[in-house]
């Protein structure tokens, strides 16, 4: 279906599903009051928005409280859904720690030592930093630090964080994709995160998810990111939307192109779609 192509009641699509940081989100973490009306005409149009994000639900949840949206959201990869308005996580999928070590101990013996961290589980899931470990972004209120790499997997985890000293973000994903192949995913989510997943989850499958639960088919979905973790779920929708600040990679993926997150690039195209009275 063209990102024309409308339905008897003239909307184009019934569900729009948005990544988070880089796309829907400006630099300074808010969203414009042109993108607002944007997806509130959409909305009023019959369509609902998905937001679908790498962070997990406990690093999404504030920030969803202070845009003030209240819809389901897709977290952690894929691996959580988040009733915002609700405040409640829906479903998890964990990471199997065991086959994670065994991948670790493979992708070591290639890399040296790698710097780690974890998202553990839940609403009130914590970050849990290695010696070494620099979350890109962040403040120091948004994680832990731990001295002993065995607290790292004490609890269940949504994923596996890794940075190397030398290796560039995107040449680290590929000698984790390359070696740790069959026992785990991974993803080049945003510079300085490169995320170890359970083999098979992806944006794709959580928004697959959040669809049924709306009622909402993948023929009926537009969506919008910026960044090689949204790769699955622009297979997976009808039309994507690549931000002009996107990485390289993603953008060939893209059925089109639009400005940049700081230029209201998502506004750009759903007032085409949707137009306002």
């Amino acid at each position: 279906m063209s990102a024309t192509d409308a339905t008897a009641e003239g909307r184009p699509y019934d569900l729009i599903a948005t990544d988070l940081d880089g796309t829907l989100l400006r630099s300074d973490h808010t969203v414009s009051e042109r993108t607002r009306r944007a997806l509130a005409a959409a909305t009023d149009a019959g369509a609902k928005h998905v937001v679908v994000t790498g962070r997990s639900a406990a690093w999404t949840k504030p920030t969803l409280d202070a845009i003030g949206y209240t819809g389901l959201a897709v977290c952690s990869q894929g691996g959580q859904l988040y009733d915002a308005g609700a405040h409640r996580q829906l479903t998890s999928i964990t990471l199997d720690r065991k086959l994670a070590q065994i991948a670790l101990s493979k992708i070591e013996a290639e890399t040296g030592p790698l710097f780690l961290a974890v998202a553990r589980d839940g609403l009130d899931g914590e970050v849990l930093t290695g010696p070494g470990y620099v979350v890109p972004g962040s403040g120091e209120d948004d994680t832990r630090g731990i001295t002993d790499l065995a607290e790292l997997w004490a609890e269940p985890v949504t994923r596996l964080f890794l940075q190397h000293p030398v290796l560039t973000d995107d040449e680290l994903t590929h000698v984790v994709r390359e070696i740790g192949a069959q026992l785990v995913d991974v993803v080049m989510a945003g510079p300085g995160f490169v995320e170890v997943l359970p083999v098979g989850l992806s944006k794709a499958t959580g928004l697959a998810l959040a669809a049924s639960r709306l009622g909402v088919t993948r023929a009926r979905t537009i969506a919008f990111g910026d960044m090689p973790n949204d790769l699955p779920m622009f297979r997976w929708a009808a039309h994507s939307v690549a931000m002009a600040n996107a990485h390289p990679l993603l953008r060939p993926a893209a059925d089109e192109t639009t400005l940049g997150n700081d230029d209201d690039g998502v506004a750009v195209v759903l007032e085409r779609l949707f137009p306002q009275a």
